[in-house]
Formats: structure tokens, C-alpha cells, sequence
């Protein structure tokens, strides 16, 4: 096993909480359960790193294996990256069969036609979301899987939230190739960010109760009110306010977890 593949298991087996080790490289099924076995989780991460490394070399574990590891871990901790939505326009309306076999080739075709030092990897996951991590390299280096971009695609919808690596002169070879693949037109940011990728599902794919019509905007206070009455104590009336934005919400969203938005920019 090469050396660079067997620092990034060790660093990506670091970064995963100790009481959930077992768990994730139980998903990653890269090791069998009787190697698991031997393992001891229950001292500190440097040594559980090691042998693990260790069971990844007698399988001769190379980068295509400990990429899935990765993607693995980040669709685990998806809140660790900051995404962004990007919406793509149909060259028409007809309605196409998602062919998944299809989509990767078009996908590897065209991002590897642009550069060809660069690992693309695919995983695909109940929801119809296909997990896409993309380790990036120039025309003279080696792919750099530390500074990955991730695009997560949900089929038969024109979404695709994109968390993108430091090198920013990539992100219009990622989309283009999202684009080809997915056989639509073109593609464009929709202003929304967020740590949290389901929070920014829950909003396109509209996962919650909508109840508009029963918000009435708050009236504004008479100008002839009393001070008494008027000027309230600061403290009950920020807790009156959080009330009130916590009551629409409810009417909004329901009664569920609230989107988490960090950006959003509206144009007029």
C-alpha cells in the first residue's frame, strides 16, 4: 500500500469520534469482521489509527478505497463542510430515465477532459442522492485528497449541492460536468449556504407544512399609547418577540426541526 494512501486512512480514522469507529468501518466494508475483531477500540485514536492501517495494508488498500472511507465519513458528518445550492435548467421539457451507469461516464468523461490529474468517486445512498467526491491535482501534480469537493445530486430533480474545495478555479469544471452528465442546460448558484445539508433539502425540496394563510403580521403600536404601556421591560420584550418568531415558524415549517439557514441573498 502506498504511503499517501495509508497517512489519509490514518488521518480520516482520526477525525471520526473513538465510540464511532467501529461503526463507520463497519459501513465501509473494506475490512472483513474477523480483522475488525482484533481491533482494540477502546484505546486512544492514535493506536486505533494504526492498526487499522495496518489491516488496510494486508488488504493492500489503495486511494479508490480510502476515498469511499471518506465520502463515507462526510456523509455522516455532512455539518463538518459549508454547501451550496446550485439549481440546473432542462434543455427542454421532457421528462429523461436517470440512468446512473450513464451519469458517471458522461460525468468522468468530461471532468477528465478538462483535467486529467483528478480521482472522481461515486456513492450512491437510499434517497436517490448520489454522492460525488472529487480530489483535485493540476496539470503537473497529483490529485491533492486533501482539498476535495463534494456535489451531492438527488436524481430526477435539477439540484445539486456542492461544497466546494479552497481551489475555487475548479468549481466551473465540477459544474459543467454536472451538467453533461444530468443532460440539462445550464446551471446556476442559488444564494443559499449552509452547514447543515439537510436543512437546505428540507427547503428546496419544500419537507415541510406550509401554512401560510395563517400568519397575520404583527400591527404596528399606536402612537398614543401610553409610556407605560408602551415601553415595556427590555428583557419580556425580547422573550415576546422569540415567542412570536417561534410561533410562526411552527406555522411555516411545522412542528419539526427547523431549517438551519446561515446565507441567503434575495435579488430584486
Amino acid at each position: 500500500m502506498d504511503e499517501t494512501v495509508a497517512e489519509y486512512i490514518r488521518r480520516t480514522v482520526l477525525k471520526i469520534p473513538r465510540d464511532e469507529i467501529k461503526t463507520m468501518l463497519e459501513k465501509w466494508g473494506f475490512l472483513s469482521e474477523t480483522q475488525l475483531q482484533t481491533v482494540n477500540f477502546h484505546q486512544i485514536k492514535e493506536n486505533i489509527s494504526l492498526e487499522v492501517v495496518q489491516l488496510c495494508e494486508e488488504n493492500s488498500a489503495d486511494i479508490k478505497q480510502a476515498a469511499v472511507l471518506d465520502i463515507i465519513y462526510n456523509h455522516t458528518y455532512p455539518n463538518k463542510r459549508m454547501w451550496s445550492v446550485y439549481q440546473m435548467n432542462k434543455r427542454g421539457e421532457e421528462m429523461e430515465v436517470f440512468d446512473l451507469t450513464d451519469f458517471k461516464k458522461k460525468f468522468k468523461r468530461r471532468l477528465r477532459s478538462a483535467l486529467k490529474n483528478v480521482t472522481i468517486n461515486f456513492r450512491e445512498y437510499e434517497d436517490n442522492a448520489i454522492w460525488i467526491r472529487i480530489a483535485w491535482g493540476t496539470p503537473y501534480t497529483k490529485p491533492n485528497q486533501y482539498k476535495t469537493s463534494y456535489a451531492v445530486y438527488h436524481s430526477q430533480t435539477p439540484y445539486v449541492f456542492i461544497s466546494a474545495s479552497v481551489l475555487k478555479s475548479n468549481l466551473p469544471l465540477l459544474c459543467q460536468a454536472l451538467v453533461v452528465a444530468s443532460n440539462y442546460r445550464d446551471i446556476c448558484e442559488m444564494e443559499l449556504r449552509s452547514h447543515s445539508l439537510n436543512s437546505l433539502k428540507d427547503i428546496v425540496f419544500k419537507r415541510y407544512s406550509q401554512n401560510f394563510q395563517t400568519y397575520c403580521p404583527r400591527p404596528l403600536q399606536e402612537s398614543n399609547v401610553a409610556p407605560e404601556s408602551a415601553d415595556p421591560r427590555i428583557v419580556q420584550e425580547s422573550r415576546n418577540e422569540k415567542e412570536r418568531i417561534q410561533r410562526v415558524n411552527r406555522e411555516v415549517f411545522g412542528d419539526g426541526p427547523q431549517p438551519k439557514l446561515e446565507f441567503a441573498q434575495y435579488k430584486v
